[in-house]
């Protein structure tokens, strides 16, 4: 992570203040001009809440900063799938679609950009193989529960689960977080820190009073990312419905800016050669979006009694089992190689197009 260590950009600060403001004026606005702008403003925010993510990480050091990190990607994740479901054209599919994205776009997308990067710069990059284990083994279980067993329980229809059955699986993908949590910060920190072969020169950390004055600031930023949400939300909904594009390319959206930010940071980190933040931002971020937005968004089903439709379709469930076996390959020598990132963004780009042409 690239920060400046000694003072905040004066855009870092002023953004929040402009954000939050606009939120209220035009959040009810149904205008192209007026969608258009809040669209432009809730990136910004984003871009301001994830790099004073990325002042308060570098104050903490790895593997801390990455939670950070995937915490604020997580709320911001959150607001924009809560303003859909609670707002006038609420979508049954958009958890599935998003958290289905969410992991195409880090597994395929993220890493294997990150890895081609990297390899292109300083040849084969090493990185922590146990680490990188643990981020997969976390996260098949959780893909596999959400969004692939729906389909195969007999108690309710489709790709449903009953109100037990939700409740059981968010109970299992929140204790999944917490357990990878406590090992990633506290009882094997060393598996998520770079590799002693690689030599990186540690980061300048930031003083205590800006990270505070930062985490301040992250407060701001991710409460206006939630209220221009809201407006923003509905505009892409028009849109994708007037491309006459699947409502699925919904959540694809919302996963990409989602990701956009933090997606800058891991291709940064591995252009100066350090693959092992990249990685632990990439999967990290699939890991807490899973482990925390599935229960929270199941207790906001609840009290709404909005049904949520998880199970993928077969092709999509195929897919999710290549990409995994992929992730097992392109992970499991602790070597990065160029031939499995370029694999990785063409089977991105094979998802994208059945995606828009399904």
């Amino acid at each position: 992570m690239s920060v400046a260590t000694d003072r905040l950009p004066a855009w870092t600060v002023l953004a929040p203040l402009v954000a939050l403001p606009l939120a209220f004026v035009w959040s009810g606005s149904a205008s192209v001009l007026a969608g258009l702008v809040l669209v432009a403003v809730l990136l910004v925010a984003i871009l301001t809440a994830v790099h004073h993510a990325e002042v308060v990480a570098a104050r903490l050091g790895e593997p801390f900063g990455a939670v950070v990190l995937a915490l604020a990607v997580t709320v911001i994740e959150l607001g924009l799938i809560v303003s859909i479901l609670l707002g006038d054209q609420p979508e049954p599919t958009l958890v599935r679609d998003t958290i289905h994205a969410v992991v195409a776009l880090v597994l395929h997308g993220l890493s294997g950009l990150c890895i081609v990067v990297a390899c292109l710069k300083h040849g084969e990059p090493v990185f922590r193989l146990q680490g990188a284990h643990s981020y997969l083994m976390v996260l098949l279980p959780m893909v596999a529960v959400t969004l692939v067993l729906p389909n195969y329980v007999n108690t309710a229809p489709g790709p449903y689960y009953t109100n037990a059955q939700l409740a059981f699986v968010s109970a299992v993908c929140l204790l999944l977080w917490l357990a990878f949590t406590f090992v990633q910060t506290v009882r094997h920190r060393e598996h998520f820190t770079p590799a002693p072969e690689v030599g990186e020169h540690p980061l300048a950390r930031p003083s205590s009073s800006l990270a505070l004055a930062s985490l301040g600031l992250l407060v701001v930023a991710l409460l206006a990312v939630v209220l221009l949400a809201k407006g923003v939300s509905p505009f892409l909904q028009r849109g994708v419905e007037a491309l006459g594009a699947p409502s699925a390319l919904v959540g694809v959206l919302v996963a990409a800016i989602v990701l956009l930010p933090e997606a800058l940071t891991a291709v940064r980190a591995a252009l100066h050669d350090r693959l092992q933040t990249s990685i632990n931002l990439s999967l990290g971020s699939a890991v807490s979006s899973i482990g925390l937005t599935i229960p929270t968004v199941a207790l906001i089903a609840w009290g709404t009694e909005t049904p949520l439709a998880l199970g993928v379709s077969s092709g999509g469930a195929a897919l999710l089992t290549l990409s995994f076996l992929m992730a097992l390959l392109t992970y499991g020598t602790g070597t990065a190689s160029l031939l499995s990132g370029v694999v990785h963004l063409i089977l991105l780009a094979t998802w994208l197009f059945l995606v828009v042409a399904s």
